[in-house]
């Protein structure tokens, strides 16, 4: 993969990009690949960067397919929570 040095990048925009970063969990580096990526090809959105839990609920109704339902199903856990014991 390709490497890229910016130089003379000023404080307060360095600053401010690693709040941009810290808010959508990423490190700088991947905030920067992030950024450059969906300008140079807004259409492609990375296949290796997660969809979060929050991102996903909050995107309306969970359609699944029956074989992604079983996978969910066979997951759960049979035996019921207990609470934590401190003795």
């Amino acid at each position: 993969m390709a490497q890229v040095l910016v130089r003379n990048l000023p404080d307060h925009v360095h600053r401010a990009l690693r709040m941009r970063a810290a808010s959508h969990g990423r490190s700088t580096a991947a905030e920067l690949r992030h950024i450059i990526t969906e300008t140079v090809l807004p259409q492609q959105p990375e296949a290796d960067e997660p969809v979060k839990l929050g991102t996903f609920l909050s995107q309306g109704p969970i359609k699944m397919t029956e074989e992604e339902f079983a996978i969910f199903e066979s997951a759960q856990v049979s035996t019921p929570a207990s609470f934590a014991r401190f003795d």
